[in-house]
């Protein structure tokens, strides 16, 4: 699979994160915080009934982010 958005990710998934929209810069800018950023890795954990929030791992921390944030965030899975 080549790029995507986070938001169609399944349980399970090990991402690369591509790119991150800049609009809006203040969403961009606490992904940052957060360690979601271009080159990070992130493994898909958990999905609400309706898909969201999702929760996922960054390095060693464990964030749940929304699924209209997760849809401004590219991602390549990996195989």
């Amino acid at each position: 699979m080549d790029e995507t958005p986070l938001s169609m990710a399944q349980l399970g998934d090990h991402c690369v994160v591509l790119h991150i929209d800049p609009d809006p810069p203040e969403l961009r800018g606490q992904l940052y915080a957060l360690g979601i950023i271009p080159g990070s890795r992130l493994e898909v954990l958990r999905q609400a009934p309706m898909g969201d929030p999702v929760q996922v791992r960054v390095g060693g921390s464990y964030i749940s982010i929304r699924k209209s944030e997760a849809d401004v965030i590219t991602v390549k899975i990996q195989q």
